[in-house]
């Protein structure tokens, strides 16, 4: 694949059989929405990959990915070690446009995959999703939605549901909830969590598939609300 992006290991035409048959209602959007068509990005290690979402967080894609390209090119063109990043001066991180919030988070970052709190890409993969939340959470500057994106989008794992994504929750009000007609969508119209997790079980394994369509209905009731991948 010429962007880098690979399919995901598990099996989608028996998540999409399964959700179908569990969830008739959520069969209906994923008939409309047609083929599953996630694609896994790039394999890079956690930290590379949470170096990244730091760099992201709160702002647009431009302007952060202009900043990750300074940050690349400081150091060679290639994503930084801990260690490189631990003694980078401040000034040279100020000069990639990094705050200084989102340093003192890199810096985290670094010093906790040294110590082997953020662990290898060879032991993540063998970790469940539960430990992977309670070990990455601890970086700071790193939530539990930061986590699931990397859970869904990166590893490839088939049961995450983001509850506290908007997208996610529009999608499922979109889906499953009677909106008033002819109203603009606000967030007084969002699915509350708890709602939204007791349907979920009935989803269980598969509930990123879920996921992954609920962000399509937002497309389909011309709402887009991309995942953030």
């Amino acid at each position: 694949m010429t962007d880098g992006r690979r399919p995901v290991r598990y099996d989608a035409a028996l998540a999409i059989r399964e959700l179908t048959a569990a969830d008739p209602k959520l069969g209906q959007l994923i008939q409309r929405a047609g083929p599953y068509s996630l694609k896994l990005k790039s394999q890079h290690s956690p930290f590379e990959a949470l170096l990244e979402s730091i760099i992201y967080q709160q702002l647009h894609g431009k302007a952060a990915a202009a900043i990750l390209k300074r940050l690349l090119t400081l150091f060679g063109e290639i994503h930084p070690s801990p260690e490189h990043l631990l003694g980078a001066s401040g000034d040279m991180l100020r000069s990639a446009g990094l705050s200084g919030s989102k340093s003192k988070a890199l810096r985290d970052l670094a010093a906790k995959t040294l110590d082997g709190t953020v662990p290898t890409l060879t032991a993540i993969r063998r970790m469940p999703d539960a430990e992977i939340l309670d070990r990455l959470t601890q970086v700071r500057g790193i939530g539990p939605w930061t986590v699931e994106m990397l859970l869904i989008f990166r590893l490839g794992r088939p049961d995450v549901f983001p509850l506290t994504d908007y997208g996610v929750r529009k999608g499922f009000s979109l889906t499953f909830k009677k909106l008033p007609k002819h109203k603009p969508f606000d967030a007084t119209m969002l699915a509350k969590p708890a709602e939204m997790l007791r349907r979920s079980e009935k989803w269980k394994p598969w509930r990123s598939v879920a996921s992954w369509y609920l962000w399509r209905a937002c497309d389909l009731y011309g709402k887009p609300s991309p995942p953030p991948e």
